[in-house]
């Protein structure tokens, strides 16, 4: 394994470990904030013990993402010196923002809202929970704007060797970066709603504080109802944008060979990258044309358009698109079962077990979608600008590979942990009530 080859997978090794937890934080901050305000507004006690039964979960998850997270930044130091020296003018400064602006104001508020129960006023207290899931939020604005200009870059002047930042505007602005925040942080709220509704279901099947759970559950299933469809409409919104600006990624994604006009759309393929060729599909007649360009006439590149070299890996890119998009599919139909029946939802045993079962599914289906803006945007590290084999540090493949190797160890020790807390306090359920 040579050194680029061990820097990528080191590389993919942090961050799709990270972006485990990362989701979670974002979507049960907000939902933990949504909780304590029905307290505050309503005197409910089932809300404030709601808030402190998923604030817990959510502090949890929290302390694990951040440690995934330095290890991850730090890594564009040693192993993509090059990217750093090229780009840091731009990214480094993206990132400084998120660190200043977002991150310490996550910290301070996440303290004081865990410690400061029964010792501030409610309001107050309330207050701090919003102001943490809104830094939250505002750190994934923030990396997203970063990853966004990697995918389209703006705002660039190349001065001196190296890409300078000549437009902050334009960069901040980015279409393509906000398409991206807003496919990723609903998915995100989707995954968080999945994960409080089938906590819930798990209790309920079993009789567990069925009014506590109800209660959880009915704000959980309109959120996730709510963003599970406005992913699916955006999903399409950042397609288009896609096929814009990284057409190799959208040739990936549908593994289309052939520059057509009136192209079809893939609904099943197995893609036979070494003979450039589909060795079986299944196509819908000029709809790839309709979705892409809104017109069924509408001309599609093709792969064999571009040198073999600049291509991303296709199986990769195909199947994670469709493992994404399937996956998204059942959670709109899931969500809307759920908030039909919010209200009552022991009155449907079936949809609670569905539930259960899907707990893991949005995992699957954030990651994919990862590996789609990922790997979907090789062998660019900075798409247009500059490959991913111009940007690795001169270091031994040695190196790499005992990092690598040290790196799988110490996350697979984080994420048994913390998934081991999340289920032990998930089943243990909300604190009793006090005489």
């Amino acid at each position: 394994m040579d050194v680029l080859w061990a820097s990528r997978l080191q590389f993919a090794v942090a961050a799709f470990f990270h972006f485990l937890f990362v989701p979670l934080t974002l979507g049960l901050s907000l939902l933990t904030a949504i909780y304590e305000t029905i307290y505050v507004k309503t005197g409910d006690e089932d809300y404030k013990r709601a808030a402190r039964f998923w604030g817990r979960l959510f502090l949890i998850n929290f302390a694990l993402g951040v440690v995934t997270g330095i290890t991850l930044e730090f890594q564009f130091g040693t192993n993509w010196r090059y990217y750093s020296e090229y780009v840091g003018d731009i990214f480094g400064s993206l990132l400084a923002i998120e660190a200043t602006l977002a991150f310490f104001l996550e910290s301070t508020f996440i303290a004081v809202w865990a410690f400061g129960w029964n010792r501030l006023s409610p309001k107050v207290h309330c207050l701090a929970i919003w102001l943490t899931a809104l830094a939250s939020n505002i750190s994934a604005l923030w990396i997203l704007i970063a990853n966004g200009w990697m995918q389209h870059p703006v705002g660039y002047v190349i001065r001196n060797g190296r890409a300078e930042l000549q437009d902050f505007a334009a960069v901040v602005f980015n279409k393509f970066a906000w398409l991206e925040f807003l496919h990723t942080v609903p998915a995100a709220y989707v995954l968080s709603g999945f994960f409080v509704l089938g906590v819930s279901a798990w209790h309920l099947l079993r009789k567990n504080e069925v009014e506590f759970f109800r209660k959880s559950f009915r704000v959980a299933a309109v959120w996730t109802a709510v963003f599970s469809l406005f992913l699916f409409v955006e999903g399409h919104l950042h397609g288009t944008e896609v096929a814009h600006t990284q057409p190799t990624k959208l040739a990936a994604m549908e593994a289309l060979w052939e520059t057509e006009k009136g192209a079809p759309w893939t609904l099943f393929a197995i893609p036979d990258e070494k003979n450039e060729r589909n060795l079986f599909e299944i196509k819908i007649p000029k709809l790839l044309s309709l979705l892409a360009f809104h017109s069924t006439e509408a001309e599609v590149k093709g792969l064999k358009a571009f040198p073999p070299e600049e291509r991303p890996p296709v199986n990769l890119t195909f199947w994670s698109f469709r493992i994404m998009v399937g996956l998204g599919l059942w959670f709109v139909l899931l969500s809307l079962w759920a908030f039909k029946n919010r209200e009552n939802p022991l009155q449907s045993p079936r949809m609670l077990k569905a539930l259960i079962f899907t707990l893991p599914l949005p995992y699957i289906a954030i990651e994919a979608g990862w590996m789609v803006a990922e790997v979907g945007r090789q062998p660019w590290i900075v798409y247009g600008l500059m490959k991913t084999a111009e940007a690795v540090s001169p270091l031994s493949p040695v190196q790499v590979t005992v990092t690598l190797l040290a790196f799988v160890v110490f996350y697979a020790v984080l994420g048994v942990i913390d998934f081991w807390l999340l289920a032990h306090y998930a089943r243990k359920g909300p604190e009793p009530v006090k005489a």
